[in-house]
């Protein structure tokens, strides 16, 4: 199965809880909410934008 994330679909997604842009880590697979202070995971190519599964970071 492929992990591969479509650059294009990253940048049209902001977060969920700020409505701000998100940033990609590749090498976490996770999008960053530097406003929210949240990393949204990215699991088998897919991004999951559910508050409730962000990941709290600092």
């Amino acid at each position: 199965m492929s992990t591969d994330v479509d650059r294009r679909m990253l940048e049209a997604l902001i977060c969920p809880q700020t409505h701000a842009t998100l940033r990609y880590d590749g090498a976490a697979q996770e999008l960053i909410s530097d406003s929210a202070h949240l990393a949204y995971p990215i699991r088998n190519g897919i991004p999951v934008m559910l508050v409730d599964e962000a990941r709290k970071i600092d």
